[in-house]
């Protein structure tokens, strides 16, 4: 097993805006890559990778009466080990019940928004990918436009849902694009790792920016941590200002 990326507070905001590759990267109209007649399939792994990795996507989306349909792989449950504050038993009713909060934040029309809860086990996705993906492909149809976490995300959970979403969508034929969540805090701006060839912007206007930094605020249990446990928050403001960029970027 490969080690965690995922440590310290990572690449800063500051070095990313001077990336020249960032810089770089084409945009791209989101009701492109989803036309008319798609549905859209977003598939997180854990509760509000859907609002941080895509935020935006989900408001544009929604704003054009696209069809969507949200898969949350796990509950999150795993994400205060050891604390007596936020034990597994309460992570699993409130980060559903706070994905739901940040997608009614959103404007999402929840009365018609088809949300389904895979039941897999935080941080073991890795070890049930082959059910993972036999999941996925039950759920969904030729045509449709599946947006996910990159298959190098540097999050185990990340790659697996990765890998298992696009080879599902192989399988049925459907599109599969990437979105990287934890690549922001591991790779360097001119990161030869990032398939920059590949990636589009979907930009985003000031009030669409502020009303994901609103959704993101409704994961309590990710912007708190655990003192006693020696856990620092998930979200910490480092982590959630490099995922409020004035565009999301995918991975075609």
């Amino acid at each position: 097993m490969k080690a965690n990326p995922i440590v310290g507070q990572g690449t800063s905001l500051h070095q990313w805006q001077g990336s020249r590759l960032l810089a770089q990267v084409a945009s791209i109209d989101i009701l492109t890559l989803v036309p008319p007649s798609a549905r859209a399939v977003i598939i997180a792994p854990h509760p509000d990778d859907e609002i941080l990795g895509c935020g935006g996507l989900l408001q544009l989306l929604a704003a054009a009466g696209r069809p969507m349909l949200l898969i949350s792989v796990t509950d999150g449950s795993a994400s205060h080990p050891g604390s007596e504050r936020w034990p597994v038993e309460r992570l699993t009713i409130v980060r559903p019940q706070e994905s739901a909060e940040a997608l009614r934040r959103l404007g999402l029309p929840m009365n018609s928004l088809k949300w389904l809860r895979g039941g897999f086990t935080d941080t073991r996705v890795a070890t049930q990918e082959d059910s993972l993906c036999t999941f996925i492909e039950t759920h969904l149809h030729p045509g449709d436009v599946v947006f996910t976490t990159w298959r190098e995300d540097g999050h185990s959970d990340h790659e697996a849902v990765g890998r298992a979403s696009a080879e599902a969508a192989r399988r049925v034929g459907a599109i599969c694009h990437e979105l990287p969540v934890w690549t922001w805090h591991w790779a360097t701006p001119e990161d030869a790792v990032v398939p920059w060839d590949r990636a589009r912007k979907i930009l985003l206007s000031p009030a669409q920016v502020a009303r994901k930094r609103h959704a993101v605020h409704a994961f309590a249990s990710q912007l708190e941590g655990d003192p006693d446990a020696g856990l620092a928050p998930v979200l910490a403001p480092y982590v959630i200002d490099r995922l409020l960029q004035p565009f999301e970027v995918v991975f075609l």
